[in-house]
């Protein structure tokens, strides 16, 4: 689905995705990746079934109010323990599919919120 948004200068947008990519400004990217307003940073895990408490620590380290969990095609919970950083940091986790992920990312960067899309294929 190609994304059609208003988009605020120099803001990163996720301009479209479809099953395994989404469109970061045009650009496509078929692996796991974390989108803020600001930056795009490269995510070594790959899959929801990699998560470890380290990636979350990572996600707690953006400076962001709100993670947006796009766990691939379907929405899958991650272990209490492994969010722990995040819930005792105050910061927001949100948990949907992928493509859920990009529209909520749109909207909220969109309102100015600080947030990152934190964005898995598998």
């Amino acid at each position: 689905m190609k994304l059609h948004a208003s988009r605020p200068s120099g803001v990163n947008t996720i301009t479209g995705y479809g099953d395994g990519y989404v469109m970061l400004n045009g650009a496509r990217r078929e692996t796991s990746v974390v989108v803020l307003a600001d930056r795009i940073e490269d995510w070594t895990t790959r899959s929801f079934d990699e998560l470890s408490a380290a990636d979350f620590e990572f996600l707690r380290e953006l400076n962001v109010e709100i993670v947006l969990l796009g766990t691939g095609p379907r929405q899958r919970f991650p272990h209490p323990r492994l969010t722990a950083a995040l819930a005792q940091a105050g910061v927001g986790l949100e948990v949907m599919d992928v493509q859920a992920a990009c529209r909520t990312y749109n909207i909220l960067v969109a309102e100015e919120r600080k947030v990152a899309a934190a964005l898995l294929f598998a």
